[in-house]
């Protein structure tokens, strides 16, 4: 494999950083009043170079953080106001500072319009999160959430599509600070309509704090959808075309308006694909257990041909009902088709002669229905006094319906006869309705910050599988491949937490408890002794009750050597899919099911952060996984393999994580890499002991040219050293190189974007298992290298008032710096 351009990196292990104390001041207008949402750039006197910038809070005031030692001066804006510098003032590094209060007077009939760009960069990096900002990105155009997920700093995505971080499986996904149900199959082929488009930032959290939720052993990944913020009517339309072995096109619009009162929002998105993907599975199994021979062999070869189509939306309003005080209400959803066609072709042979026995030829097809819409109503209220409220109510819902045809039929060793044929349908609905409500609240208290608040979830899931044998006279069920699972979970959660600064140094410590009460209905038919059908029900339940605790203290003395030490516990619940004993048939010799003995696995990460001037960070962290959950492939009627999971092993894994931007005039490039030692253990499992270690690491890189005029240019890559998957399966290198070209038009309303991802066609995925009975070897690709295109043309209002973020359900540090129309000035 060519190796990807990035940044050469070395430094020893060193630890982390959150934040510094505080420079805080007021602005005003000319009677007097707070102005909340005003622009602030906080500057130095030497040569008015921007150190950072910001937006004033409902009670007018502004806070910077991190800031070295220095002369400095505040410049700030406003809509309707003309930009004024505050007096100069010097802040010895350490210790919090109360800055100049200044007022900005009205503008003049007579004031030019300023345009203000600010170009948030493609990768944030902070001491807990790592943003991929995907609105600025050229070679993020075309593609959908999996992909951008896939060359994620940190993510590894496996041969089934799951996700893990760090090396850690266990990632809960958000989407606009909402975990969703979904895991496994069904997470991917939703994450899998959601185009770029529709997507201004991925998030990823490593080290979540009290307030989050606590499930998610690898972390968190928050995947926020685009909201218009600017002031005025205003909005846009993109198209876009791409191709591969197959072509691909999308579309949408987004609409907005906004006053002092109301913002009203919308936008759509609509996507049509069609793909290509290749696999291989290479199986030998030891079908007499005991004799240690393996001695048949299913040698496979999968051609699939996917298509999808999806409708993706947002609408919502925000009202503000005082200067305390707003209401929201929001509604998104995602509703999509998708397929394929599978042309499968299988030899059976006996190892001991080498000779075919039969071929197995299986050409399915499949048909499926995925819709999902969420709705949220929203409260919020902040004072002067530092006491805030946010309460959230939210419904979701999913209608997801499989419908697979799947014809097995059996050709003798030349392939000239049919030895047998059979045919199954499988009908497969699933509902999912999700209620909640979270209160989160906070206030100062003896120099700090204390919040508390709770959150009640309750999670229904319906799901009838029904297998149907497929006759010249029509359709039988089959009782035995056939079943209802129900499953329902309720946790109730309540957490405290608090942070406080000192001189030198800062805390953050916490407490969350989550109380869980879960209980599945897995019903059917099975045989009895005397042949007779009859009802059968795998009812489970689980309660219990787990504390959560998380720590951080930054050492801030000096701000341009930071280093922060944290600790989290945290837990990852089994998928509901995972949990169902039913056995669903992937073909004739494949099977996969549930465990009902499936339990929680539990991680403790310990973690020391070092972040030098602001840009270099640098991340140490250890973490012991309990319990974990692996993926077992077994022998059922001598020579069917089936796939389940199971508790099997525990983890042990140490990451290291180093990350560096670096920006000259034209050029600028970002680079990051994490390496991971892990080890997976277990004294005796099914099918006997596992004893697995890897060191792996996971490289990216981006390298940003502006060359002026409009016009960037963009190269990103990366690669993922060997690996191990789900427990068993020990996974080959990937890697890819990206391109593209974007230029702006139409007197820089448009925006033309051309890029090419995979350019020399190196994403091949591949894994071995070597485990029990049964050794298997599967590799495979899908049609990675394409060319994209995608035009963007915005029209309206551009003036832009910074506003405070509504928080949905997860905190966004990264307040968005909106400038008014005085601009910010200076650098």
């Amino acid at each position: 494999m060519r190796k990807l351009s990035l940044l050469t990196l070395l430094l020893s292990v060193c630890v982390a950083v959150t934040q510094a104390q505080n420079i805080t001041g007021n602005v005003k207008d000319d009677q007097g009043k707070n102005l909340s949402g005003a622009s602030v750039a906080l500057k130095k006197v030497k040569d008015s170079s921007t150190v950072k910038l910001g937006v004033t809070n409902t009670a007018g005031q502004y806070s910077f953080t991190g800031i070295a030692a220095g002369q400095y001066f505040v410049y700030a804006s406003f809509v309707g106001h003309e930009g004024k510098n505050s007096p100069s003032f010097d802040y010895s590094g350490s210790g919090d500072l109360k800055g100049p209060d200044f007022g900005l007077i009205k503008a003049t009939g007579n004031l030019k319009e300023v345009t203000v760009a600010y170009r948030k960069p493609v990768i944030e990096v902070k001491a807990d999160k790592t943003i991929l900002n995907v609105e600025g990105s050229v070679n993020a155009v075309g593609q959908d959430a999996l992909e951008l997920l896939r060359k994620s700093p940190g993510v590894l995505v496996d041969k089934d599509d799951n996700l893990s971080l760090s090396g850690k499986n266990g990632v809960q996904v958000f989407i606009d600070g909402r975990p969703t149900p979904l895991s496994g199959k069904d997470l991917s082929d939703y994450l899998k309509t959601m185009q770029s488009s529709s997507i201004e930032a991925i998030e990823i959290i490593t080290n979540p704090s009290a307030k989050y939720e606590a499930a998610g052993n690898g972390g968190i990944i928050n995947i926020r959808l685009k909201k218009n913020k600017s002031y005025g009517t205003n909005g846009s339309i993109n198209g876009g075309y791409a191709i591969g072995v197959f072509p691909k096109y999308n579309g949408g619009i987004s609409l907005n308006n906004r006053n002092k009162v109301l913002n009203v929002y919308g936008n759509y998105n609509y996507n049509h694909s069609d793909n290509r993907n290749n696999m291989w599975l290479y199986r030998e199994v030891d079908v007499a257990p005991g004799d240690g021979i393996k001695d048949t062999l299913f040698d496979g070869a999968t051609k699939m041909n996917m298509f999808s189509e999806s409708h993706v939306f947002k609408v919502g309003a925000d009202m503000t009902l005082s200067k305390r005080s707003t209401l929201g209400a929001m509604v998104n959803g995602n509703f999509s088709k998708n397929g394929f066609d599978n042309f499968s072709r299988t030899p059976i042979s006996y190892i001991p002669t080498k000779t075919i026995d039969r071929v197995l030829v299986a050409n399915n097809t499949s048909d499926s229905k995925r819709d999902n819409a969420n709705f949220n109503l929203n409260y919020r209220y902040t004072d002067t006094s530092g006491r805030s409220l946010s309460l959230d109510g939210d419904y979701g819902l999913y209608r997801i319906k499989n419908d697979q045809l799947q014809p097995n039929t059996y050709y003798n060793a030349t392939e000239t006869a049919i030895i047998a044929n059979r045919v199954y349908n499988m009908v497969a609905p699933t509902d999912i309705d999700i209620y909640s409500f979270k209160a989160d609240y906070e206030q100062n208290l003896k120099g700090g910050k204390l919040g508390v608040g709770g959150k009640f979830s309750y999670v229904q899931t319906t799901n009838d599988f029904a297998t149907y044998n497929v006759l010249n006279s029509g359709k039988e069920l089959d009782k035995d491949r056939s079943n209802d699972f129900d499953y329902k979970e309720n946790i109730n959660a309540l957490y405290v937490n608090y942070s406080k600064g000192f001189k030198g140094f800062m805390i953050q410590v916490g407490v969350r408890s989550e109380n869980t009460n879960a209980k599945g209905y897995s019903t059917g038919l099975k045989l009895d002794n005397n042949n007779n059908y009859v009802n059968y029900d795998s009812t489970f339940k689980r309660n219990y009750t787990d504390f959560f605790p998380s720590a951080a203290v930054t050492f801030n003395k000096n701000p341009m050597s930071q280093w922060t030490v944290t600790y989290s516990r945290r837990i990852d619940r089994p998928a509901y899919q995972n949990l169902n004993p039913f056995e669903f048939r992937l073909d004739e010799y494949t099977y996969q099911k549930g465990n009902t003995l499936l339990t929680p696995q539990y991680t403790n990460s310990f973690g020391l952060t070092h972040v030098w001037k602001y840009t270099l960070t640098t991340t140490l962290n250890y973490s012991h996984v309990q319990d974990i959950f692996s993926q077992v492939l077994g022998v059922t009627e001598k020579s069917k393999g089936y796939i389940t999971t199971e508790n099997l092993a525990k983890q042990d894994i140490v990451s290291l994580n180093i990350s560096y931007p670096f920006q000259y005039k034209w050029y600028g490039v970002f680079a990051n890499i994490n390496t991971y030692y892990s080890k997976y253990q277990s004294d005796e499992g099914p099918l006997g002991a596992i004893d697995l270690d890897v060191f792996s690491f996971n490289v990216y890189a981006q390298q940003t040219f502006r060359f002026g005029k409009g016009w960037i240019g963009e190269i990103s890559g990366f690669y993922t050293a060997p690996s191990i998957w789900q427990g068993t399966f020990k996974s080959a290198g990937l890697g890819g190189i990206d391109g593209g070209l974007s230029k702006t038009v139409l007197k820089n309303k448009g925006t033309v974007k051309v890029a090419v991802s995979d350019i020399f066609k190196t994403m091949r995925w591949k894994g071995t298992s070597d485990y029990g009975i049964q050794y298997t070897r599967a590799n495979g690709n899908w049609e990675s290298r394409q060319f994209k295109i995608n035009f963007t043309y915005r029209f309206g209002s551009n003036e832009v008032k910074a506003a405070r973020q509504r928080n949905t359900g997860l905190e966004d540090e990264n307040k968005r710096v909106n400038s008014g129309g005085g601009g910010l000035g200076g650098n």
